[in-house]
């Protein structure tokens, strides 16, 4: 039994999504094992797989992904790193993006790209069902029925069994849930940029799980002098704040740290660690 120490990401605390899936709330992303672009294979195709290992011995155990980081190479990486998957290890993945080239992302709703994007999904992380499946967008080209319809369908299949959505608006998090229950919610989410303060309260006041991505994001330079000050306080990295401050913003929050290396990996877990003061609170001021 590895301690809290050689484990840092049990001490973020933990999430129950769907009212039966419990994870540690310091999660991985892996988006970033692909090519440059987001596209094709990493460079260093072991040091992916290294990065997967080693997710589980820091205590992670959820790992986002989508059909589209690649294409199809995260899953694949995934999957050749870890199956057969440790019994408290639950990846989520996602549907509805094409990909036409490095950094493209046309959106596809419609039920037959979704169909293929599913079976894929299955196919390549060898899975017989999808413990958390997100809508990569909705896809104002096609009627909005169409796919919450066919994420339903597939939920009653058995295909998946928990659904969750992306870039989402309240109101659009309200529409889907007259079709299934919607367990959690990723949208870009960062101290310097809190557009979506509405949707993470309302995912607090719903029991969804708030999955942020681009922790350090926003561009705001006010925020980023503020998390350099915290940072330096701390003797710790920025982004190891950025999570340290996710952590801090709502009990509903999952962040998830991408990195492809296991050095960028080890530090990133660490902020799990991290407890931020209240002077610290007084610099980076938790969301109303």
């Amino acid at each position: 039994m590895q301690s809290a120490d050689q484990q840092p990401a049990t001490q973020a605390g933990t999430i129950t999504i769907g009212g039966d899936l419990t994870v540690n709330r310091m999660a991985y992303g892996a988006m970033r094992i692909t090519g440059d672009g987001i596209w094709g294979p990493p460079k260093d195709h072991d040091e992916a797989i290294r990065v997967l290992k080693r997710t589980i011995e820091l205590g992670i155990n959820f790992i986002d992904t989508a059909d589209s980081y690649g294409p199809y190479v995260s899953e694949e990486l995934i999957a050749e790193a870890l199956y057969p998957y440790p019994k408290e290890l639950i990846i989520g993945t996602k549907g509805g993006l094409l990909r036409t080239g490095p950094n493209q992302w046309p959106v596809d709703g419609s039920r037959k790209h979704l169909e293929e994007a599913l079976e894929g999904s299955l196919k390549r992380l060898k899975l017989n069902k999808i413990d958390l499946y997100q809508l990569h967008r909705f896809d104002d080209k096609v009627p909005s029925k169409e796919y919450l319809t066919f994420l339903k369908e597939a939920q009653q299949e058995g295909k998946i069994r928990h659904i969750g959505l992306s870039e989402v608006s309240v109101e659009q998090i309200k529409e889907a849930q007259e079709y299934f229950d919607v367990v959690s919610v990723q949208n870009m989410y960062s101290f310097g940029q809190q557009k979506w303060n509405s949707v993470l309260n309302y995912c607090a006041e719903n029991d969804i799980a708030f999955i942020p991505w681009y922790p350090l994001g926003g561009g705001d330079l006010g925020a980023e002098n503020a998390v350099k000050k915290v940072a330096e306080r701390h003797n710790a990295t920025e982004f190891q704040i950025a999570l340290a401050w996710l952590l801090a913003a709502s009990p509903v929050m999952l962040p998830i740290a991408g990195t492809s290396s296991v050095k960028h990996l080890e530090e990133n877990v660490q902020a799990a660690t991290i407890k931020l003061t209240d002077e610290d609170l007084q610099d980076m001021p938790l969301p109303a």
